[in-house]
């Protein structure tokens, strides 16, 4: 593992045909704008490099930004920027702008972080990209794509702005240097706030304040192994009305659940402020 992280794939090891594999679950086209977070050694960036109409490639190794301003010194539909994703300002790349795509091989340590990033983007910040297709770690691929009873944070975190798929597993082989745990290649498709905004005609057509329900989902997870109604601190009517069992927990609940439960707890608070 690099000091920032990141385990780049091995081409000898079979890194080609999962390379192809990414570009062609992307469905890469000429007139796409690819963000490519950590390059690396640039093999993922070559096979985009050549299928999409431009590349921005952002790497916060110095080392490596030598190393790959030089290997793609010909290549004009490369942006090559030197920067910490998490920090990076993407209003200076006009990508809110542009429907593009994230397309990565990510360093581990900073899924939750990346991921939370771009689902919740929101101009004039950055804007949400239409497809995510990322490489993970094994296990966190499988706790995205998660349903009841088995849901948490992240799972919820991901399944409110897109669909999450997880594509293939990649063995801990293919890459160099070689990482303790395998991974997966996971598409996000249907990337949006439909779930906030509502959809016209919809009996849930009324908007979500984003910032209190995950307020709200966060405090239902504060602890695992209490009930729903203890960590929310409510009465069971509540969980009834919203068709759900008085002794629920968290992790049993759907993304329509943790809906119709925001709509009961608020439409309550509404009426007793009335």
């Amino acid at each position: 593992m690099t000091k920032l992280g990141q385990h780049f794939l091995h081409p000898p090891a079979g890194g080609k045909k999962i390379i192809d594999k990414i570009i062609d679950v992307a469905e890469i086209k000429p007139s796409d704008v690819v963000l490519e977070i950590g390059p690396g050694r640039g093999i993922l960036t070559e096979a985009l490099l050549e299928n999409a109409g431009m590349v921005v490639a952002v790497e916060k190794d110095e080392e490596l930004v030598k190393f790959l301003s030089q290997k793609f010194k010909n290549k004009k539909n490369l942006y090559l920027a030197h920067n910490d994703i998490l920090k990076m300002d993407f209003s200076s790349y006009n990508l809110q702008a542009t429907s593009y795509k994230l397309v990565a091989n990510i360093p581990y340590y900073i899924t939750g972080a990346i991921l939370k990033k771009f689902l919740s983007s929101s101009p004039p910040a950055g804007g949400q990209p239409s497809l995510m297709v990322l490489m993970v770690q094994k296990e966190v691929a499988k706790r995205i794509v998660a349903k009841p009873p088995k849901m948490s944070m992240l799972s919820l975190s991901v399944q409110a702005y897109g669909n999450p798929k997880i594509i293939s597993y990649v063995p801990r082989g293919h890459f160099s240097p070689q990482p303790k745990v395998d991974s997966a290649i996971i598409k996000i498709s249907d990337i949006s706030k439909d779930f906030f905004v509502g959809s016209v005609g919809s009996p849930t057509s009324h908007k979500i304040n984003e910032e209190g329900f995950w307020g709200l989902v966060k405090k239902g997870f504060s602890h695992k192994r209490k009930m729903l109604k203890n960590n929310l601190s409510i009465d069971s009517d509540v969980l009834t009305k919203s068709g759900l069992s008085e002794k629920v927990r968290a992790q049993e609940l759907s993304l329509e659940d943790w809906r119709k439960l925001y709509n009961q707890i608020y439409q309550s608070f509404d009426r007793l402020s009335t």
